[in-house]
């Protein structure tokens, strides 16, 4: 792989674990969704960051737990669920115009019945 394409891989899994970071700090902010971004870019630019974040004792888990099984933590769905919710609300109070405001929610109702079919890791349950 050319090393300036690696190198933009590595910049995009840095960027996305810093965010992903943030996030376990930010209720509005996912965690989850840029840590499997900086898996994937850190496992193009470089395979050490990408086992470094697999094997990180707050983010790996739920990392490979997605990789293995397409699986999310009973925790990460309630509280993905609830942060949709919230979404949802501010939409219903907030959107004007009354199609969007329907088409935005009918949206983020289906990431939630998405999210929450999931199955949950083997070792959680």
């Amino acid at each position: 792989m050319p090393t300036l394409q690696r190198l933009a891989f590595l910049g995009l899994a840095w960027i996305s674990f810093g965010v992903g970071v943030v996030g376990a700090f930010l209720p509005l902010l996912p965690t989850t969704c840029f840590m499997l971004l900086a898996v994937w870019a850190a496992s193009k630019g470089s395979p050490r960051f990408a086992a470094w974040i697999r094997e990180h004792p707050r983010f790996g888990p739920a990392i490979t737990a997605w990789e293995a099984e397409r699986a999310i933590p009973r925790h990460a769905k309630r509280l993905a669920a609830a942060m949709l919710a919230v979404s949802m609300l501010v939409l219903a109070l907030t959107v004007s115009m009354l199609w969007l405001k329907l088409a935005l929610i009918a949206g983020l109702s289906l990431v939630t019945a998405w999210v929450l079919s999931r199955p949950e890791p083997i070792s959680a349950r």
